[in-house]
């Protein structure tokens, strides 16, 4: 009888025993997509500088009506995933999350910029989302100078998606009085 090899997926738990017995280095850079460790390739310059600047125009149009959290975890363990998108926006909590993990359902915003990981950040991590019922997604594509806003999830698409260049402006939609120029957004 031939046994066919086949990957081993791990949960959430088990990625956070993993980490917490020191299977991975404090400087890597890695995320649970699907139940499989992905190494993440390292941020440019050119990455965390839209990155800082999305954080400050959110966290001064947003203030306290939200947490506004910088490449962290969101937990999606039904999908057996902990992606670490760039920034997030949280439904607040007194705890800041210290006793309970955000899940899908606490995010308001999920941003990922991309520079080297366009296709992945596409083809992979758009669905997962999806999937996971994340009710808005923007992806900040830098090579083509343009944001692609996603809403209204449906199994591993977003029904509504918008594509918005230099000139153009997108606010959240849990907070329609947050305008950001993307010009500004992409510097």
């Amino acid at each position: 009888m031939a046994v066919v090899p086949r990957a081993r997926r791990f949960t959430v738990e088990e990625y956070h025993r993993m980490a917490e017995a020191g299977v991975f280095a404090p400087d890597d850079h890695v995320e649970l997509i699907e139940g499989e460790v992905i190494e993440m390739a390292p941020i440019g310059n050119h990455h965390a500088s839209v990155v800082d600047r999305l954080n400050r125009l959110l966290v001064q149009r947003v203030g306290v009506r939200a947490i506004v959290r910088v490449q962290g975890p969101v937990r999606l363990a039904r999908l057996r995933s902990e992606p670490q998108p760039d920034l997030l926006l949280l439904k607040p909590r007194e705890d800041f999350y210290a006793h309970a993990a955000a899940g899908a359902d606490d995010v308001l915003l999920l941003i990922e910029v991309m520079d080297t990981s366009v296709e992945y950040d596409r083809r992979r991590k758009a669905p997962l989302y999806a999937r996971a019922g994340i009710t808005e997604l923007w992806l900040v594509d830098l090579p083509a100078g343009i944001v692609d806003m996603h809403r209204e999830p449906v199994a591993t698409e977003y029904r509504d998606v918008r594509t918005l260049g230099r000139g153009e402006t997108l606010s959240p939609r849990a907070f329609p009085d947050v305008a950001l120029r993307v010009g500004d957004v992409l510097g």
